[in-house]
C-alpha cells in the first residue's frame, strides 16, 4: 500500500477521462451482461442450498452481486490506468503474488475447505490468491518476454520464464489446486509462443511435462482416482463418479430449450458445487442447448475482442498482456465447460464472470479493465494525465 501511494503522489499512475470507444463496447457490455447473468444463475443454483444452511436464499446471490458491483468499479479503474504502470512495477506484482499464495498455509491466516487450502480468511470475506496471482504471473512474464525478445529464441532466453512458472505451478500445486496449474503453464506455454521462442523448445519440454503431469497423477491416489471416474463414471457412480453423472444428468435434462429458469432438480442438494464449478451444467438444464451456446457466444466475443486488442496494440508488451489475459479466460472457459461435460478428468476450476466466487469475478473484470485500457492507448496518441 506504501508504494501504491507513493506512485500515486509522484504520479507515476497516468489516469486518462474514462473513456470506451465504439469499437470496444461490445466488450464492455457483454462483461458486464455476463456477469450479471452470473448472479442470476448463481442465484438460481444456490438459493436451496442457501436457504437450508442460512436461512437466506440470496445468500449466495447477495455476494456475487456485490463482487461485480466491485468488479464492475475496478473494470472502469483499470480501463483508465496506464497499463506500463504495470509493466514497471513487475517485480514487485509478482514477488506479492507469491507471497499471497505463502500465506494460504500460514496457520490462523489460511483457510481450508472439502481437502484443499486456497483461501486467506480476512474479517468477513475470503479471498483465493491464485485468481489473483496468474494475472500477476501474465504481468511478469509479458513484461520480461517484451523486454527481452532479441534473446528468447534461445534455452537461456526462456529460463527465467520457466522458473517462474515452475515456482508458481509448485505453490499453488501445493493447495492443491491442478486446474489453476494447468491455466499457469498453457498460459506461459501461449506466452511463449507469441513471444517468439522457438518450437524446438517447446518440443523439449513437452517430454519433462508429460512426465511430470503422470507423475502427479500417481503420486496422489484421489487424482487417479479421478481419472478412473472420467473414463468409467459408472464404476462408482456414489463416489468419484458421482459428481460427474449429476453434471451429466443436468446437461440431459436441458434438452433444446430447458427445463426453464429457476426450474432445475439437479441444485436440489444432487449436483455439488452447483453455483461454482459445476454452474454450467445448471445454465444448460435450465435453458438448454439454446442457452448454454448463447453463454459459450458471449465469451466467444470477449475472446475475440482480446484477440483483436493484443493485435493493434501499441507495443510489445501490450499485446502480449492482451494474449496473456485471453490465454487465462481462455483456458478457464475451455477447461470448466470441458469437466461438467466429462470431457476431460474432473478437476475444478470456476467459469469466468458467472461461477460464485467473489475473488474471480473481481480480478477477471478488472482484466478486461485492463484490455480496454490497452485498446485505447492504440486508439489515441497522447493520454490525460
Amino acid at each position: 500500500m506504501k508504494n501504491l501511494s507513493r506512485a500515486l503522489r509522484q504520479r507515476k499512475i497516468k489516469f486518462s477521462k474514462p473513456k470506451i470507444f465504439w469499437n470496444d463496447l461490445p466488450l464492455f457490455v457483454t462483461t458486464i451482461l455476463i456477469a450479471l447473468f452470473g448472479v442470476v444463475m448463481v442465484f438460481s443454483a444456490s438459493k436451496y442450498f442457501c436457504q437450508i444452511n442460512y436461512n437466506n436464499q440470496f445468500y449466495d446471490a447477495f455476494k456475487q452481486l456485490v463482487a461485480v458491483l466491485i468488479g464492475a468499479v475496478m473494470m472502469i479503474f483499470c480501463s483508465m490506468v496506464d497499463y506500463h504502470f504495470y509493466q514497471k512495477h513487475k517485480n514487485i506484482i509478482f514477488v506479492a503474488s507469491l507471497v499471497l499464495l505463502a500465506l494460504v498455509f500460514v496457520p490462523g491466516i489460511g483457510t481450508s475447505s472439502y481437502g484443499a487450502t486456497r483461501w486467506i480468511r480476512l474479517p468477513g470475506f475470503t479471498i483465493q490468491p491464485s485468481e489473483i496471482a496468474k494475472f500477476g504471473f501474465v504481468i511478469f512474464v509479458s513484461s520480461y518476454l517484451a523486454k527481452n525478445h532479441d534473446i528468447i529464441k534461445s534455452f537461456k532466453g526462456i529460463l527465467p520464464v520457466l522458473t517462474a512458472t515452475g515456482i508458481m505451478c509448485v505453490l499453488i500445486m501445493l493447495e492443491p489446486n491442478m486446474s489453476i496449474t494447468m491455466c499457469v503453464g498453457f498460459t506461459a506455454i501461449l506466452l511463449l509462443f507469441v513471444g517468439g521462442a522457438r518450437l524446438k523448445h517447446f518440443a523439449v519440454l513437452s517430454i519433462p511435462v508429460a512426465l511430470l503431469a503422470l507423475l502427479l497423477i500417481i503420486i496422489e491416489p484421489y487424482r487417479l482416482q479421478r481419472l478412473v471416474a472420467f473414463l468409467d463414471p459408472w464404476q462408482n457412480p456414489q463416489g468419484e463418479g458421482y459428481q460427474i453423472l449429476q453434471s451429466l444428468y443436468s446437461i440431459g435434462e436441458g434438452g433444446w430449450f430447458g427445463v426453464g429458469l429457476f426450474n432445475s432438480r439437479q441444485k436440489y442438494m444432487f449436483l455439488p458445487f452447483a453455483e461454482s464449478d459445476f454452474i454450467f451444467s445448471i445454465i444448460c438444464e435450465e435453458l438448454g442447448l439454446l442457452g448454454a451456446i448463447l453463454v459459450i457466444f458471449a465469451f466467444l466475443i470477449i475472446i475475440f475482442f482480446g484477440i483483436k486488442i493484443a493485435k493493434h496494440a501499441k507495443d510489445r508488451f501490450g499485446g502480449l498482456l492482451a494474449s496473456g489475459i485471453v490465454s487465462v479466460i481462455a483456458t478457464q472457459v475451455l477447461i470448466n465447460i470441458a469437466v461438467v461435460s466429462n470431457s476431460i478428468p474432473p478437476t475444478g476450476v470456476p467459469l469466468p464472470f458467472i461461477s460464485s466466487g467473489g475473488t474471480s469475478v473481481v480480478v477477471f473484470m478488472s482484466a478486461i479493465g485492463i484490455l480496454l485500457n490497452i485498446s485505447a492507448q492504440s486508439k489515441q496518441k497522447q493520454y490525460i494525465t
